[in-house]
């Protein structure tokens, strides 16, 4: 029986082209190491020109994959087609969308103001609708990519206190779903992970601001334990690669589990 190179089967990225926005740290860079390891070729994104060309260079020296960082935001149609022309021009060609920009905007429903609404919205999904319409370009010309969107268990269950990223996290999981039904006939797959708690670098700074209770937190999820970027990363990698060549239009939540109250089989209260 001939011997199988696992990670050159359906995980086989080479002569693929990805593009990785919010990926300077957290699940964005972790994610583009991860596609990098596998072969593929990318154009990692983010606001801070310093910090991705940091993560750039590292994804160079330890992959070997040519890695070309360019800094946009997102929020502006502008910049995301400059993202797109200039990605194109290095490449020839893209594969795959991750689209992973966005961050917490904190604000109860009382206290929301129309400036902080436009905020959370813009970073959470007017971000990802527009690099999905420039890239959906060039992927219905070629008929086939794949896009991945990066939402939250926030969109799934709302959070108290964060109405902005609760909305729009919501509204990526809806673009998800309408994108990958009128897309589907040019070949083109469009799914959606929605992480809960997970151990970002973002996450740490607010624990030590004493922003999150992180064993509080914890104590929630069944497996007792926040996920980290790289668990979320094999879960966009698997909705990306050919594993899920018959997947389109889902959200996949990696969060340790749904939280769910009631009794033990002893008869307890569950805790």
């Amino acid at each position: 029986m001939a011997s199988v190179d696992f990670p050159r089967q359906g995980f086989d990225f080479r002569r693929k082209i990805i593009i990785v926005t919010g990926a300077s740290e957290g699940i964005g860079a972790a994610t583009a190491q991860l596609f990098a390891t596998h072969g593929a070729d990318l154009c990692i994104a983010a606001r801070r020109q310093d910090k991705l060309e940091h993560k750039a260079a590292s994804i160079r020296e330890e992959t070997g994959r040519h890695c070309l960082g360019i800094a946009a935001d997102v929020t502006d149609p502008a910049q995301v087609k400059n993202l797109v022309d200039r990605t194109l021009e290095a490449y020839g060609r893209i594969d795959v969308l991750i689209n992973n920009a966005g961050g917490s905007v904190r604000s109860s429903l009382r206290k929301l103001t129309p400036e902080i609404w436009q905020d959370g919205r813009a970073l959470n999904l007017d971000g990802a609708a527009y690099c999905t319409m420039e890239v959906g370009k060039h992927f219905i010309e070629q008929k086939s990519g794949v896009i991945v969107n990066i939402s939250s268990v926030a969109g799934i269950t709302g959070t108290m206190g964060e109405v902005p990223y609760s909305a729009g996290k919501a509204g990526i999981q809806m673009l998800t779903r309408v994108a990958a039904a009128e897309w589907g006939p040019y070949g083109i797959r469009v799914n959606c992970v929605a992480p809960g708690m997970t151990a970002t670098e973002k996450a740490q700074r607010r624990i030590e601001a004493g922003v999150y209770d992180m064993a509080a937190m914890s104590a929630r999820i069944p497996l007792r334990r926040p996920g980290t970027c790289q668990e979320v990363a094999y879960a966009i990698l698997f909705l990306a690669s050919d594993y899920a060549s018959y997947i389109t239009g889902q959200t996949l939540a990696v969060d340790g589990g749904p939280p769910i109250s009631g009794f033990t089989d002893e008869g307890q209260i569950a805790k």
